[in-house]
């Protein structure tokens, strides 16, 4: 694969993690994903 098209398809799975992750949240509207997930979250994208 060329260096765009991994770009591209980095992009798309964290989209889809994040949809997928807020699906999962949504049935409880009153409570937001942890700050302590969401740190994790950053720290694996900073990780190339």
């Amino acid at each position: 694969m060329t260096p765009k098209r991994n770009d591209n398809r980095r992009e798309a799975v964290e989209k889809q993690i994040d949809e997928n992750l807020r699906r999962v949240y949504e049935q409880d509207a009153t409570e937001q994903v942890p700050d302590r997930f969401l740190e994790l979250l950053k720290q694996l994208r900073e990780q190339d």
